[in-house]
């Protein structure tokens, strides 16, 4: 097993199969855990399409973290789950239906409904097997759990029930978000997901004083269909408002308008007008107006009607925008239904919660207020009626930012109607309370977009107007008896009946006679999906029927992760219910991950083709690349990044081939038995490297203990070309030297790469296997070893800054070398140090010397720091770097052949140049050494590896032949 060059996919495929022949995956959780367990929630994603690049970065998340603790020493379970239940999988029912509203789901028939649904809910899940096994990502899978499952369901049922009994639910009539396509309520989050930029028709109406005919009170607003609800009009108390005069345009007649004085100006601004009066808004106050629209004020039936069509006071009006009146329609907004309640004003619901405005509206029945297609259309026709009747004062589009279903983009509507609540405000101080035990990656989102959630968080609705649920286990009868059912066992002994599954079109079927003699039957309502999603803590593993001490042992736990938006989810929603259970945060530690744009800034998107597939990205550069490079990106910090695919190529480049040449390196040298018992670092540049890997080591182990992946895996590829572009590089000659330099140069850098693949694990599984398996390591596997602990003697800052400093000495006089056209393969005679302190280790300088390629140099501290080659080439000079030159293209024809350091070789070197001979004669046995030749020849002949090359203008010609 080993990785071989550009063909990582092919290689990774070698290692899964390996893991899977030997079950490492199960092996990890078998393993000795002596720190006990560690307990991570894998939030559930759907199986209803395919997975995206969001699901790749959580993936990656759940996998690294796990993986690192369980080289810590601790159990960490990794069993997967499927979110089954929602408007997810219903959308997709529907559209196969062809269903346009809730009234075509009843005629099919809830039964087959619900199960057209459980049929669809799994129908990617091999899809996604292939892709997290193709990832890297160890899960059980197997035996998933699922929220549409018995067991799943019957503890969200507990949830229920317990919070139902410590009083944090109760029942309520507000005003709430509904989508009229899916004929719904939705949550506080759900609404936050699919708010969007539309221009609406904005009007000004208005309302003719009954006292004072010809006297209109201008109220304006952006949503015109709610002024069929109108019941009343609000004012400031404490805001001036005038009263302007103008001539009507048709009938030349005098006419009066009240409205906020500081908006006289802009609203009239082309207007020939007079203000003939200001006063405060409390004079407005009780005054009775004429109704725009006569369907309900002359309804005898209207409960309070004699209360309506008045002018009342509120705290809510402004002056920002509008008229600084507000017109009033309780059925439609949290404020107005607030102002009605306390003024037992008439409520008027001129719609369904299909959106779809009633037949007592006889002008405009049958109209849906918000058609998706057309949001406006109703609105026009309000406006059409309005100047008809000669209450229209102004019109204008109106750009706003409106919300819309998160899962079938219908224009919402603010509607009120009964619903149950979570009293989260109960319960507010300690939701703040335990929210500051929890340590959040990156830390600015504990105060910020979760912190500041959760001080506005208002009382949760749960009710959902829908089928595929799970459903609220409540149990009425129409005398008022009420039973809140806690479990199956609850059930089936208050029903008389054996119960094996928990769907609506189930339990809706299971009655009981009530103890007065009528029927119990189960409310119609089913649960928001999001609070069995927060349930899950429980509910994946069936408590408190199964697994309570293992549960009450390990919560809350110590992991989680998702994207950012989750703040207002997912995360929130575990947070409500864990405090509500037990006042205790359910998660210790969270990683936010932000969102994958594709590299023009623009959403991912199958029609712009404007990706690529991850899939295929796995199969081109393999998971490995793809991990780093996401592991390594601001995705990881809750930014956004922009996905570029030459960045993984990059990763290719710069770690998985930089650190698999280290390993080839190592493995053409490698020696069993002349490696040393003990690590030798006489060397100053063993030290260093054993120095730079305890500084990884500490790096990586900072960076994943606190939950930062990008500080932990970041350092890797820094170190990797230490190792590489340094180490390796400045040790090649000491590796071929058959003495005690060689072994410690050996152990060294055998220590090193194992010490790396454990460090490397978690992040880039495959690689880190292979570098392991290659270098024989002691474990079955190195993902059953545990994580390195850093070697305090080995620490040595002072060498790593010293040894900083020597590179930037060399940066300096490789870039003298560019600037005077003078390759590096040509040997200068001196180089002068000025400005530095003579470095502790007296080995730096022989090592700076040897990578400028001088003969000889001097440091000295100087006031000022300069380096100074001495350029000048001479002819010995020149005959040196005719050795280098020929020894590299030499050695590059041996790589040609494929020949090892055990293949020796007949060199043949053909010249007419003096200069070229002379060089021969003088140093052949340096060229014979350095190209594993056992002899040179001065002649031409036909070979297959040969090549001409020019040195100082005259040509050579270069063959060998493997002797």
């Amino acid at each position: 097993m080993s990785i071989g060059r550009a063909n990582f996919p092919e290689k990774e495929s070698e290692i899964l199969e390996f893991w899977e022949k030997e079950k490492i995956f199960e092996k990890t959780l078998e393993k000795d855990a002596p720190e006990g367990d560690y307990v991570f929630y894998d939030g559930p994603p759907f199986a209803t399409g395919l997975p995206h690049y969001g699901h790749v970065v959580a993936s990656i998340l759940k996998d690294v973290v796990p993986r690192f603790w369980t080289m810590r020493g601790y159990h960490v379970d990794r069993v997967w789950g499927w979110d089954c239940h929602g408007l997810p999988i219903e959308n997709i029912v529907e559209k196969e239906l062809g269903s346009k509203s809730k009234k075509d789901i009843e005629e099919t028939g809830v039964a087959k409904f619900n199960e057209m649904c459980r049929s669809k809910v799994l129908g990617y899940v091999e899809d996604w097997e292939q892709v997290v096994r193709k990832l890297g990502r160890w899960a059980d899978m197997k035996n998933a759990y699922k929220t549409m499952d018995k067991e799943f369901m019957e503890s969200v049922w507990w949830v229920f029930k317990s919070l139902h009994d410590k009083g944090l639910i109760y029942e309520g009539h507000r005003s709430m978000h509904i989508c009229p396509r899916c004929e719904t309520t939705l949550s506080q989050s759900e609404v936050t997901e699919g708010y969007r930029d539309i221009k609406d028709l904005s009007v000004t109406a208005e309302f003719e004083l009954v006292d004072e005919p010809g006297t209109f009170v201008l109220a304006w607003t952006t949503t015109p269909w709610t002024l069929i609800g109108n019941v009343a009009l609000a004012v400031g108390s404490d805001i001036e408002y005038a009263v302007v005069e103008k001539k009507d345009q048709s009938s030349g007649d005098l006419v009066r308008f009240v409205l906020a004085k500081d908006l006289v100006e802009k609203i009239f601004a082309d207007d020939k007008y007079k203000v003939v009066e200001t006063y405060l808004g409390s004079k407005l106050v009780g005054k009775a107006y004429k109704p725009l629209f006569d369907y309900y004020a002359a309804d005898e039936k209207l409960a309070n009607r004699e209360n309506g069509w008045k002018i009342f006071a509120a705290d809510f009006v402004s002056t920002e925008e509008g008229t600084g009146v507000v017109h009033v329609a309780p059925a439609f907004g949290e404020d107005d239904m607030k102002l009605g309640q306390e003024n037992d004003l008439p409520f008027v619901q001129h719609l369904g919660m299909d959106g779809v405005i009633k037949d007592q509206a006889k002008d405009f029945a049958g109209l849906h207020v918000k058609p998706k297609d057309d949001h406006s259309k109703t609105d026009v026709e309000i406006l059409k009626y309005l100047a008809k009747q000669g209450t229209l004062f102004a019109k204008e589009k109106y750009e706003h930012s409106y919300p819309h279903c998160w899962r079938c983009d219908t224009p919402l509507l603010n509607y009120a109607t009964s619903s149950l609540f979570v009293d989260v405000t109960k319960m507010k101080k300690d939701l703040l309370k335990n929210a500051k035990k929890i340590n959040w990656s990156p830390a600015h989102i504990k105060e910020g977009r979760f912190g500041k959630w959760l001080e506005g968080a208002r009382d949760w609705s749960i009710s959902r107007q829908r089928y595929w649920a799970s459903v609220i286990p409540i149990w009425k009868c129409e005398c008022g008896e009420q039973v809140v059912v806690g479990s199956v066992e609850e059930l089936e002994k208050l029903s008389g009946q054996k119960v094996d599954d928990l769907h609506k079109h189930i339990v809706d079927e299971i009655t009981w006679a009530c103890k007065c003699g009528k029927e119990m039957r189960r409310v119609e309502d089913v649960l928001d999906c999001w609070f069995e999603s927060g349930s899950m803590p429980y509910a994946q593993i069936h408590y408190p029927f199964a697994n309570k001490e293992k549960f009450e042992a390990n919560f809350p736990a110590e992991y989680i992760a998702e994207g950012a938006d989750q703040t207002r989810c997912w995360f929130y929603y575990m947070h409500v219910l864990s405090t509500g259970l037990f006042d205790v945060n359910a998660f210790k530690n969270v990683i936010v991950n932000g969102i994958v744009l594709a590299e023009d800034g623009k959403k991912m998107s199958k029609k712009l083709q404007n990706y690529p597939d991850p899939m295929e990205l796995i199969n081109k550069y393999g998971a490995d690349a793809l991990r780093y490079y996401l592991c390594t990106s601001p995705v990881m910090k809750a930014d956004i990044l922009l996905f570029s695919e030459a960045e993984v190529d990059e990763v290719v480049k710069k770690v998985m081939n930089l650190v698999s040449n280290v390993l080839r390196f190592y493995k053409q040298y490698e020696d069993q038995d002349r490696l040393l018992k003990k690590l030798n670092t006489d060397n100053v540049l063993d030290a260093w490297i054993l120095a730079r890997l305890n500084q990884l080591i500490a790096d990586s182990t900072k960076g994943m203990e606190e939950y930062d992946l990008v500080g932990a895996s970041r350092p890797i590829r820094e170190f990797i070309n230490d190792l590489s572009t340094w180490y390796v590089r400045r040790s090649r000659d000491r590796f071929k030297n058959d003495d005690k330099d060689q072994q410690a140069a050996l152990t060294m850098l055998r220590h090193v790469l194992l010490e790396l693949s454990k460090v490397m694990a978690p992040f880039t599984p495959f690689i880190a296997e292979d570098i392991y398996q290659q270098l024989g390591g002691e474990q079955k596997s190195v993902h059953l070893e545990d994580w390195p602990v850093i070697d305090k003697k080995a620490v040595n800052q002072e060498l790593i800054d010293e040894m900083e400093k020597a590179r930037e000495v060399v940066s300096l006089a490789l870039k003298q070398r560019e600037e005077a056209g003078i390759p590096v393969k040509q040997p200068l005679a001196h180089m002068g140090i000025t400005g530095i302190k003579v470095f502790k280790y007296d080995q730096l300088l022989p090592i700076i010397y040897s990578e400028v390629n001088v003969k000889s140099g001097t440091a000295a501290p100087d006031k000022e720091f300069s380096v100074v080659l001495d350029t000048k080439l001479t002819p010995e000079l020149k005959r040196e770097g005719f050795v280098r030159e020929i020894v590299r293209k030499v050695n590059g024809l041996r790589k040609g052949a494929d020949l090892t350091i055990e293949d020796r070789i007949e060199l043949y070197l053909v010249s007419d140049a003096d200069e070229v001979k002379k060089t021969l004669e003088e140093h052949g046995e340096e060229i014979l050494r350095g190209t594993l030749a056992d002899e040179l020849k001065q002649e031409k002949t036909d070979l297959e590896h040969s090549a001409e090359i020019k040195l100082d203008g005259q040509k050579v010609w270069i063959g060998i032949i493997k002797k």
